[in-house]
């Protein structure tokens, strides 16, 4: 049996139309002895932090085995230990590869006629594309491509399109989709020319990291779609011949909308659903039913004519680094006023004038209280964000906008009420700030901005 993994595979973020959860997915893929997958929702990385710890919880122990056999590792002499430096190599080696490898990516829309183009029914959707994440580096540039995608291309579908698929093409593997990818829509229309040109585009951008994608959903379900298959038979076949004519590697994937062939019926229902139509509308749309998560072993009976199909998923798997998408805070730089070197003199400096309009003149509860509460919030390198978020407190309340009072860890602060954030008295009403202390849950303010009709 060919290793198999599974590319390209929607998650219950994209949304009405995959219905399965992350957990489920992993589970089930690791339970089959898959070496990882690949989330690939439309358009959207609404569910890679989400991958991502569940994969790290997942591995928790293999890396805690790990972590002890690299302190066993420093501990031992090179010259006088040799034979078990080996052996403890060889164990780290083994349970580095035995790890479940999350694959970051997205499939998405390419637009027909570039991004900015927004005017009628060809430019509503776009081409589909698979991305991955190969390296940290590709995983920077494609939350780039999708931010993009959102902000500049958004057109009823948020689109990328080929200008900035090459300028962040850097640590991305590519493959080329289901029927809704650019090559089978040329290979549909019996326009190869088209097709052989756009592999050409792609794997000169792209080499090796480049793929041609084929699905087989044969179904004689009278409830599903059963237009799908003949249209990708078609298409296989000369995406075959075209991986063969520009030497293009293929791979298999099965389009997973959810996990088990069980769940075919609740996911109808969910795009009915997406499509606002009746169940029992013989014109609505319809899946195979077939786009549950296959085994390795049920994929490798569907492509056992095609073994390299399924092999080529594993080889993408092993190209793929593990990494990490954690990272800490990241806060704009505030500018500070001339006279001042850094955020925790100028907060101080504010919160004491603050405290003059408040109490006039601070007694010694009120000195201590705020003092204190300066220490922690600098000890904890949030002094740049009390600062920018008074700022656009301030601009707020100059604008007219109606800002709350304070509430939750806010209300408890004397900084804050000093500097206008809240409006509550903490020393008045007795109310705690040693929320802030408690490193499992720290909770940084939360502020309530109510916007009027017009803002």
């Amino acid at each position: 049996m060919q290793p198999f993994v599974h590319l390209h595979v929607h998650s219950q973020y994209s949304i009405l139309d995959g219905q399965a959860s992350i957990p489920a997915l992993v589970d089930k893929a690791m339970k089959n002895g898959m070496k990882g997958i690949a989330v690939t929702d439309h358009g959207n990385m609404f569910g890679i932090k989400e991958f991502f710890n569940y994969t790290k919880k997942k591995n928790g122990a293999k890396n805690g085995e790990i972590k002890d056999l690299n302190k066993k590792l420093k501990a031992l002499d090179p010259e006088t230990d040799s034979t078990q430096i080996e052996e403890i190599k060889s164990q780290i080696a083994a349970l580095e590869a035995s790890l479940f490898k999350p694959i970051f990516g997205c499939e998405v829309y390419v637009a027909r006629r570039g991004r900015s183009s927004k005017n009628g029914k060809e430019d509503q959707s776009g081409h589909h594309l698979i991305l991955l994440a190969k390296n940290n580096k590709g995983y920077h540039n494609l939350i780039k491509l999708v931010s993009m995608a959102w902000v500049e291309g958004y057109y009823y579908r948020p689109r990328v399109d080929k200008e900035i698929l090459e300028k962040y093409s850097e640590g991305l593997i590519v493959s080329s989709a289901c029927l809704g990818g650019e090559i089978p829509q040329y290979i549909m229309r019996d326009n190869i020319e088209k097709a052989e040109e756009a592999i050409s585009w792609f794997k000169n951008i792209w080499g090796d990291d480049y793929y041609l994608e084929i699905q087989r959903h044969k179904t004689d379900n009278p409830n599903a779609n059963r237009t799908v298959y003949p249209e990708e038979e078609k298409v296989n076949t000369v995406v075959l011949e075209l991986a063969k004519k520009h030497n293009v590697k293929v791979i298999c994937t099965n389009d997973v909308h959810f996990v088990n062939e069980e769940h075919a019926e609740a996911h109808d229902r969910l795009i009915c659903l997406n499509t606002g139509r009746d169940l029992e509308d013989p014109n609505r749309m319809r899946y195979t039913k077939q786009e549950w998560m296959k085994t390795q072993e049920e994929m490798n009976e569907l492509f056992a004519d095609v073994p390299e199909s399924l092999a080529n998923t594993a080889e993408i798997c092993d190209k793929v680094e593990f990494y990490t998408i954690d990272h800490g805070p990241i806060l704009p730089n505030f500018p500070l006023p001339e006279g001042f070197d850094n955020d925790d003199d100028y907060l101080k400096h504010i919160t004491y004038e603050g405290a003059k309009m408040r109490w006039v003149e601070m007694n010694d509860e009120q000195k201590e209280r705020v003092d204190f509460e300066l220490a922690t919030i600098k000890n904890m390198g949030f002094p740049g964000y009390f600062l920018i978020v008074q700022d656009f407190i301030a601009a707020a309340r100059e604008m007219g906008v109606s800002v709350g009072p304070g509430r939750g860890s806010a209300a408890g602060s004397a900084v804050a009420y000093c500097l206008k954030i809240t409006d509550i008295d903490p020393i008045k009403y007795d109310l705690l700030f040693e929320r802030f202390l408690n490193p499992d849950r720290i909770s940084l303010p939360d502020i309530d901005i109510d916007f009027d009709d017009d803002g």
